[in-house]
């Protein structure tokens, strides 16, 4: 009996770890260790890449925006990356080609990456911008992702994300973001970055070369920047609006796509979980993303042995009982929509669909499923 509660315990203390114990130990490390950004007032030549895939209804929007960006226009050049696009979407790019706008289309549709890397492999920028088109900029969001390139350690940069409601008015983060959000704070400052914002985000050219076109970008970018001894920043000036998706399913899959594109560039780059060759970030990229990602199987393994250990005992009767209300919970605000909207009903079914979306990505990975191609979200 004593290795079912080795394994219930075990999984609890993991569980914490993952969500909890990782946040302690960099509040922790954050206040003997600091890494400062040197920012500076730069204006290096940037390729401004948007990655587009029949986007006829946002696309005309997200050129706008970006014309709108106060940089120095000589210095900048904003290309639409069509990844084979069979709508009005090329159409109405090369309507603004009088104002700078490039299209580059793919021949054939390979996936956002291929995309991106077509981009890049016919812009000529210093430092390489990538946006997406649901995503909109402030009229000094490359002006300022730009400033910590002037840190000869920093090679790439990722924005803030920030939610906006369907009138485009600031709304109120959801308390993971505002998680996630801390979490990139405190890497910032006492090392780097495990991951940057796909949405908007910065890169030095050489860091995006060689770009893998079968891999998750913003994940793979930041490794890359690792390999080759640069360090990945947030900066919370850089900030992207985007709106929240509507539709519980849609985020769903959106969830799992990105978990399983993310599982792919792990598995592919395992040998940066060496300490002994990456030192701190090792361990990071152990913390944020591996353990996070085994989650799921830690529940699993708690509510199971939960189960043989409640017939032994009171407390463990207790704890069953609790797991139980927990789930009920989350299942509960699912499917009742009159439940209140407060966190307290909301957070365990967001944990709750979290992980699952995760046990439905290993599922698909080890099927051999891999995300190339994508359908951009409809926000």
């Amino acid at each position: 009996m004593w290795l079912i509660e080795w394994i219930f315990w075990g999984s609890l203390a993991f569980i914490f770890y993952a969500y909890a114990g990782y946040l302690l130990v960099l509040v922790g490390l954050s206040v003997f260790k600091s890494r400062p950004v040197l920012v500076g007032n730069i204006h290096p030549t940037v390729s401004f890449i948007i990655t587009a895939y029949n986007e006829e209804s946002r696309i005309r929007e997200k050129i706008e925006n970006s014309l709108q960006q106060q940089y120095p226009r000589e210095r900048l050049e904003i290309v639409v990356a069509s990844d084979c696009s069979s709508d009005r979407t090329d159409e109405i790019v090369r309507a603004y080609a009088s104002l700078g706008v490039r299209l580059i289309r793919a021949s054939e549709r390979k996936g956002k990456e291929a995309a991106q890397k077509l981009a890049v492999s016919q812009t000529s920028g210093e430092v390489l911008v990538f946006s997406d088109v649901a995503t909109t900029l402030p009229s000094d969001g490359i002006a300022n992702i730009v400033k910590a390139f002037h840190d000869s350690t920093v090679g790439c940069v990722s924005s803030v994300d920030r939610f906006v409601d369907a009138q485009g008015n600031l709304s109120g983060e959801g308390a993971y973001v505002k998680y996630e959000m801390l979490l990139r704070q405190l890497e910032t400052k006492v090392n780097t970055l495990v991951g940057l914002s796909g949405s908007f985000f910065a890169a030095r050219r050489t860091v995006c070369s060689p770009w893998a076109d079968d891999l998750q970008s913003d994940f793979n970018t930041l490794l890359n920047s690792m390999r080759i001894g640069l360090r990945g920043i947030s900066d919370p000036n850089s900030v992207g609006y985007y709106k929240n998706l509507s539709d519980e399913k849609k985020e769903y899959q959106r969830k799992v796509r990105t978990v399983l594109r993310g599982i792919a560039v792990l598995m592919r780059s395992l040998p940066m979980l060496n300490p002994f060759r990456y030192g701190m970030f090792a361990w990071q990229l152990f913390s944020h993303k591996l353990c996070r990602w085994l989650v799921p199987f830690a529940m699993i393994g708690a509510s199971v042995s939960n189960v043989v250990l409640a017939t032994q005992s009171t407390l463990y009767g207790m704890l069953l009982l609790g797991q139980m209300l927990f789930y009920a919970t989350a299942g509960a605000y699912g499917v009742f929509q009159w439940m209140p909207k407060s966190s307290v009903f909301r957070l365990p079914s967001f944990f709750v669909l979290v992980n699952l979306s995760i046990l439905d990505a290993w599922m698909r990975y080890f099927r051999g499923d891999r995300v190339f191609r994508w359908e951009p979200s409809k926000r």
